[in-house]
């Protein structure tokens, strides 16, 4: 069955806004999705990279390469075609053991060819996609190692039983937790470019609206899928219309000064924060269709781009958003 519709997600707009600035700029650095389970966190992001358009790709390259040239010498492929294939959403579950996630040497081909072949893990799948981590909170500290230094380098590195791997590992990270279940790392947590809470809705109208479009989902899935393909598709075209224009956008030095100022003001750690609050926001004017950066594109977006960077308990207390949107407007007015 298809993913859910990304335009079909009842509610939840902040962490859909996220979500969507990634797919406009990957470099933001992934999504962190706090809150309650069952609130479309997985949904979401499936329903994304479905919406997006196919990427293109070396039929049966391990690593997803767009070109010939770039494919690894140990993938072995015969004939180096291209395709179009559905961008790769990778799970990465809670159990999964190092060599599952960076690959390891074939045990199979080495038991009955005696060759010494190299498996690919979830990081090589994952290249040029979508990774997701559910209960990243959870995630045990050698995978966390291992997934900093790869979203340092953007390369995944295997040197181990004789085996000496080097191949592209560039992906959006997504991660979704209930943060009562466990903290997360702070080098982990800083890694993640945005952060949002979602919680169970209230409002009875909104839960019914949600039980209805699950419903027609699972037992009327043509018709429903005819329903909201529209909406997907303009949510895709915008996601294109909005890349292209990202590198034409104008940013002032005063807005610069206000990224600055509002970080400081706030006490987030080195210059990530600022970094990543200048790209979300220049990915949410090119979504708008604005031509310059203002004053309310990062106030609309400083929230989930500073909340996480906070220097105390960022995701502990309740109280951290308000603090976030109590200094935009001390500092932007």
């Amino acid at each position: 069955m298809t993913p859910f519709p990304f335009s079909a997600i009842v509610g939840q707009d902040e962490m859909k806004r996220a979500m969507i600035l990634t797919a406009i700029d990957a470099s933001i650095g992934g999504v962190l999705v706090f809150g309650d389970r069952g609130t479309g966190k997985s949904t979401a992001v499936r329903a994304l990279a479905a919406l997006l358009p196919p990427i293109k790709a070396i039929k049966n390259c391990p690593v997803n390469s767009a070109k010939a040239a770039q494919v690894p010498s140990w993938a072995n492929l015969k004939t180096k075609r291209a395709h179009e294939m559905p961008t790769p959403v990778v799970d990465l579950p809670l159990g999964a053991t190092e060599d599952r996630v960076t690959g390891a040497l074939d045990i199979e081909k080495a038991l009955t060819k005696g060759e010494k072949a190299f498996q690919p893990g979830l990081l090589a799948k994952a290249n040029r996609g979508y990774l997701y981590i559910d209960e990243v909170n959870l995630l045990e500290d050698h995978i966390v190692d291992l997934l900093l230094d790869v979203a340092q380098s953007g390369e995944n590195v295997v040197e181990r039983e004789g085996l000496s791997i080097r191949h592209p590992a560039r992906f959006v990270l997504v991660g979704s937790g209930n943060p009562e279940e466990g903290e997360l790392r702070p080098q982990l947590l800083d890694r993640f470019g945005l952060s949002v809470e979602v919680t169970s809705p209230t409002d009875i109208d909104e839960r019914v609206e949600v039980i209805k479009r699950r419903d027609a989902f699972e037992n009327d899935n043509t018709a429903f899928m005819l329903r909201w393909q529209a909406e997907d598709a303009a949510i895709r075209d915008r996601i294109l219309t909005a890349r292209k224009a990202l590198g034409k956008l104008k940013t002032s030095d005063k807005v610069l000064k206000d990224v600055a100022e509002l970080c400081l003001a706030l006490g987030s750690d080195g210059l990530r924060g600022e970094l990543t609050l200048l790209k979300a926001a220049r990915a949410y004017a090119a979504w708008r269709d604005d031509t310059a950066l203002t004053r309310a594109h990062l106030r609309d977006v400083a929230p989930m781009a500073l909340r996480h960077r906070l220097r105390r308990d960022p995701l502990d207390e309740a109280g951290s958003g308000t603090r976030v949107a109590r200094t935009v407007d001390e500092v932007l007015g």
